[in-house]
């Protein structure tokens, strides 16, 4: 970004107070996606929630620093849900970084960076129209919601947890 200087990199042990501020500030995406703010356990559940057949050793976690601040979260399972494929299982900005380009610009550069991925997935809460709207303006095609789940990855869904929309981008 133009006069900023933006990082992306992987997450390191001196990052999980940053990452529950950026969690903390992101309360209205995690109320949206799960009925709930964020708790502690959820920067730690970072490192090992997995979808069902993923492997470990397939998981890519980013974190996106604006002027030295985490501004953002990415978390991918490559080979998922099929060979080559990537599932975006997170992508976060915090509320002060959205609207400025930010968001599209680390997507842009991740997906230019993916090489010959034939499909990308992702999710967004039914009825998170700025999530909606993002993903449509990168090109992702939006499926139907989902019934609201009763497990999620590896942990149960909160009671307010609803339905979210897949999307999809094939190359």
């Amino acid at each position: 970004m133009p006069g900023e200087r933006v990082v992306v990199r992987e997450p390191g042990p001196a990052d999980e107070v940053p990452l529950l501020t950026l969690f903390a500030e992101c309360e209205d995406w995690f109320v949206a996606a799960t009925g709930l703010p964020s708790g502690p356990g959820d920067v730690q559940s970072l490192f090992y929630s997995l979808p069902e057949g993923a492997s470990p050793d397939d998981k890519v976690l980013l974190v996106l620093e604006r002027d030295g601040v985490v501004a953002g979260l990415v978390d991918a399972v490559r080979d998922h849900p099929e060979p080559g494929a990537v599932a975006v299982g997170l992508f976060l900005l915090a509320p002060w970084a959205r609207g400025r380009g930010l968001g599209r610009a680390l997507a842009e550069s991740l997906l230019a960076r993916a090489g010959r991925v034939p499909l990308v997935t992702a999710t967004v809460p039914a009825g998170w129209r700025s999530g909606e709207c993002f993903l449509e303006r990168l090109g992702f095609t939006l499926a139907v919601a989902a019934p609201a789940p009763t497990e999620v990855g590896n942990r149960r869904a909160g009671r307010g947890e609803r339905g979210v929309l897949r999307a999809e981008l094939r190359f």
